[in-house]
Order: C-alpha cells, then structure tokens, then sequence
C-alpha cells in the first residue's frame, strides 16, 4: 500500500473508494479536483429550471452525500424525492450517517443493473468515467430511458484530451495544480498507479457520441477548466 494522501492508500491498479476512503473522501477529492465545490454549486443554478414540488431525483455515485445534502437544503420546500446511489457499501454508510433530510433514500447497487425509473433530474458527478467502458454505453442509454421528456441528465467528468500534444500539456497542468495543494511527487504518482484499469476517461467526443448513441440531442457544456468538463443535457 502506498500513500495518495489525506492519510488514503492505496495499491496498484486497485483503488476503492471504500474502506477507509469516506471518512476522509471529501478533504481528498476537493485537493484533487478542480473547482470541486463550485461546481455543486452550478448544480444547484441549474436545478430550478427542471425542479417541481416532489419531484425525483437520482444522484449516480453519490460517495458521502454531500451534494445530495447541499439539493435537499436548499430546496426543503420542493418536498423533492431523492435517490442517491452508490456501489461501496463504505460510502453508503458514511453518507448515511450524514443524512440531513429524510427525503434522500441511500442505496448501495450498480446503476446499470436497476430498473427504470421516471426522474426529472439524474446527477452524475465524475462518476461515469469509473464505469468499466464495456457497459458504459448502457449506462448512458439508462439514464436515457430514466429521466422524463424534459428532464436533465447533468454529468460532470475527467476528460482525455484531443491528441498527445494537447494530453502532454493536460497532465503537466493537472499534476502542478496538485502540487499547489500540497500533494508530493510520490503521492501523486501513486494516485496515477492506484488508478490504472479503474478511471478510464474518455475524450469530450466520446462523451458527445456516447450521448448520441443514447438519443440525447440537446447537449450544452456547463463547465471547463483543462481537462474536466461539465454538461447539461435535456431528453
């Protein structure tokens, strides 16, 4: 086991976000992604253009709750329905023990095998791009088929990018920007290692194609910083 830090480690090729990583997910993922919490914020922006009184949501890898708690909150009067799902049963309790509402129901199951459901707004944020490739298309023809005419699938993800030149410049980028806060060498090259053959990102094209091929048609990209991209997307 090698240390990633924020007192996480983790092996080659075997990063998990259960065991010890919820009690200490939050201080981690907001050290290793770029404006993190701003962008639970432009969630929340976004939200009251396809929110109604009791009406469901589903947040897709919901880890410790947080985003789900900060939906619940600010729309308390909203009476709103929310199903937040992750597959670490870890998670699930920690994001349990969170709980600020009564109205978010945690479950712990892989979103690709439930069965369909009506929502008017499905949420995932960077969680997609840890869905193995060989069912990630059925993941996006779920969401398709979960969310009402008019709902939004909103999904914020890690991207490859273009070409090699562009990629080089990419992750130069992003391991400086970990090092600014306060992460070593080491604990970077870890991350990278722990997470061979289990975050595989896909390029803003795959992302666009993978959507199509599920028949979304009105797609509008949200947010950008290098290579992390949000979008909002309509059925």
């Amino acid at each position: 086991m090698s240390s990633v830090g924020q007192d996480i480690n983790a092996k080659d090729g075997l990063w998990s976000f259960g065991n010890k990583v919820p009690k200490n997910f939050d201080d981690h993922v907001i050290n290793q992604v770029p404006y993190y919490l701003e962008g639970h914020d432009l969630i929340l922006d976004l939200l009251p253009f396809f929110l109604r009184r009791k009406s469901k949501v589903l947040d897709i890898g919901c880890s410790t709750g947080t985003l789900v708690n900060k939906i619940s909150e600010k729309f308390d009067s909203y009476d709103l329905n929310i199903k937040a799902i992750d597959n670490e049963e870890e998670m699930i309790k920690e994001a349990i023990s969170r709980r600020n509402k009564k109205n978010i129901e945690y479950v712990c199951e892989n979103f690709v095998e439930q069965k369909y459901q009506s929502y008017d707004v499905i949420i995932s944020y960077y969680t997609m791009q840890f869905i193995p490739p060989s069912i990630r298309q059925e993941a996006f023809n779920n969401i398709f088929k979960s969310l009402n005419w008019g709902g939004a699938f909103i999904f914020f993800e890690k991207v490859r990018a273009p070409d090699a030149r562009f990629q080089d410049f990419s992750n130069q980028i992003y391991a400086e920007f970990k090092e600014s806060k306060g992460f070593t060498a080491s604990e970077i090259s870890n991350k990278s290692k722990s997470l061979k053959g289990v975050l595989e990102p896909f390029s803003t094209q795959g992302n666009r194609d993978m959507l199509k091929r599920a028949n979304f048609v009105d797609i509008w990209p949200v947010f950008k910083w290098v290579c992390f991209e949000g979008f909002c997307v309509i059925k």
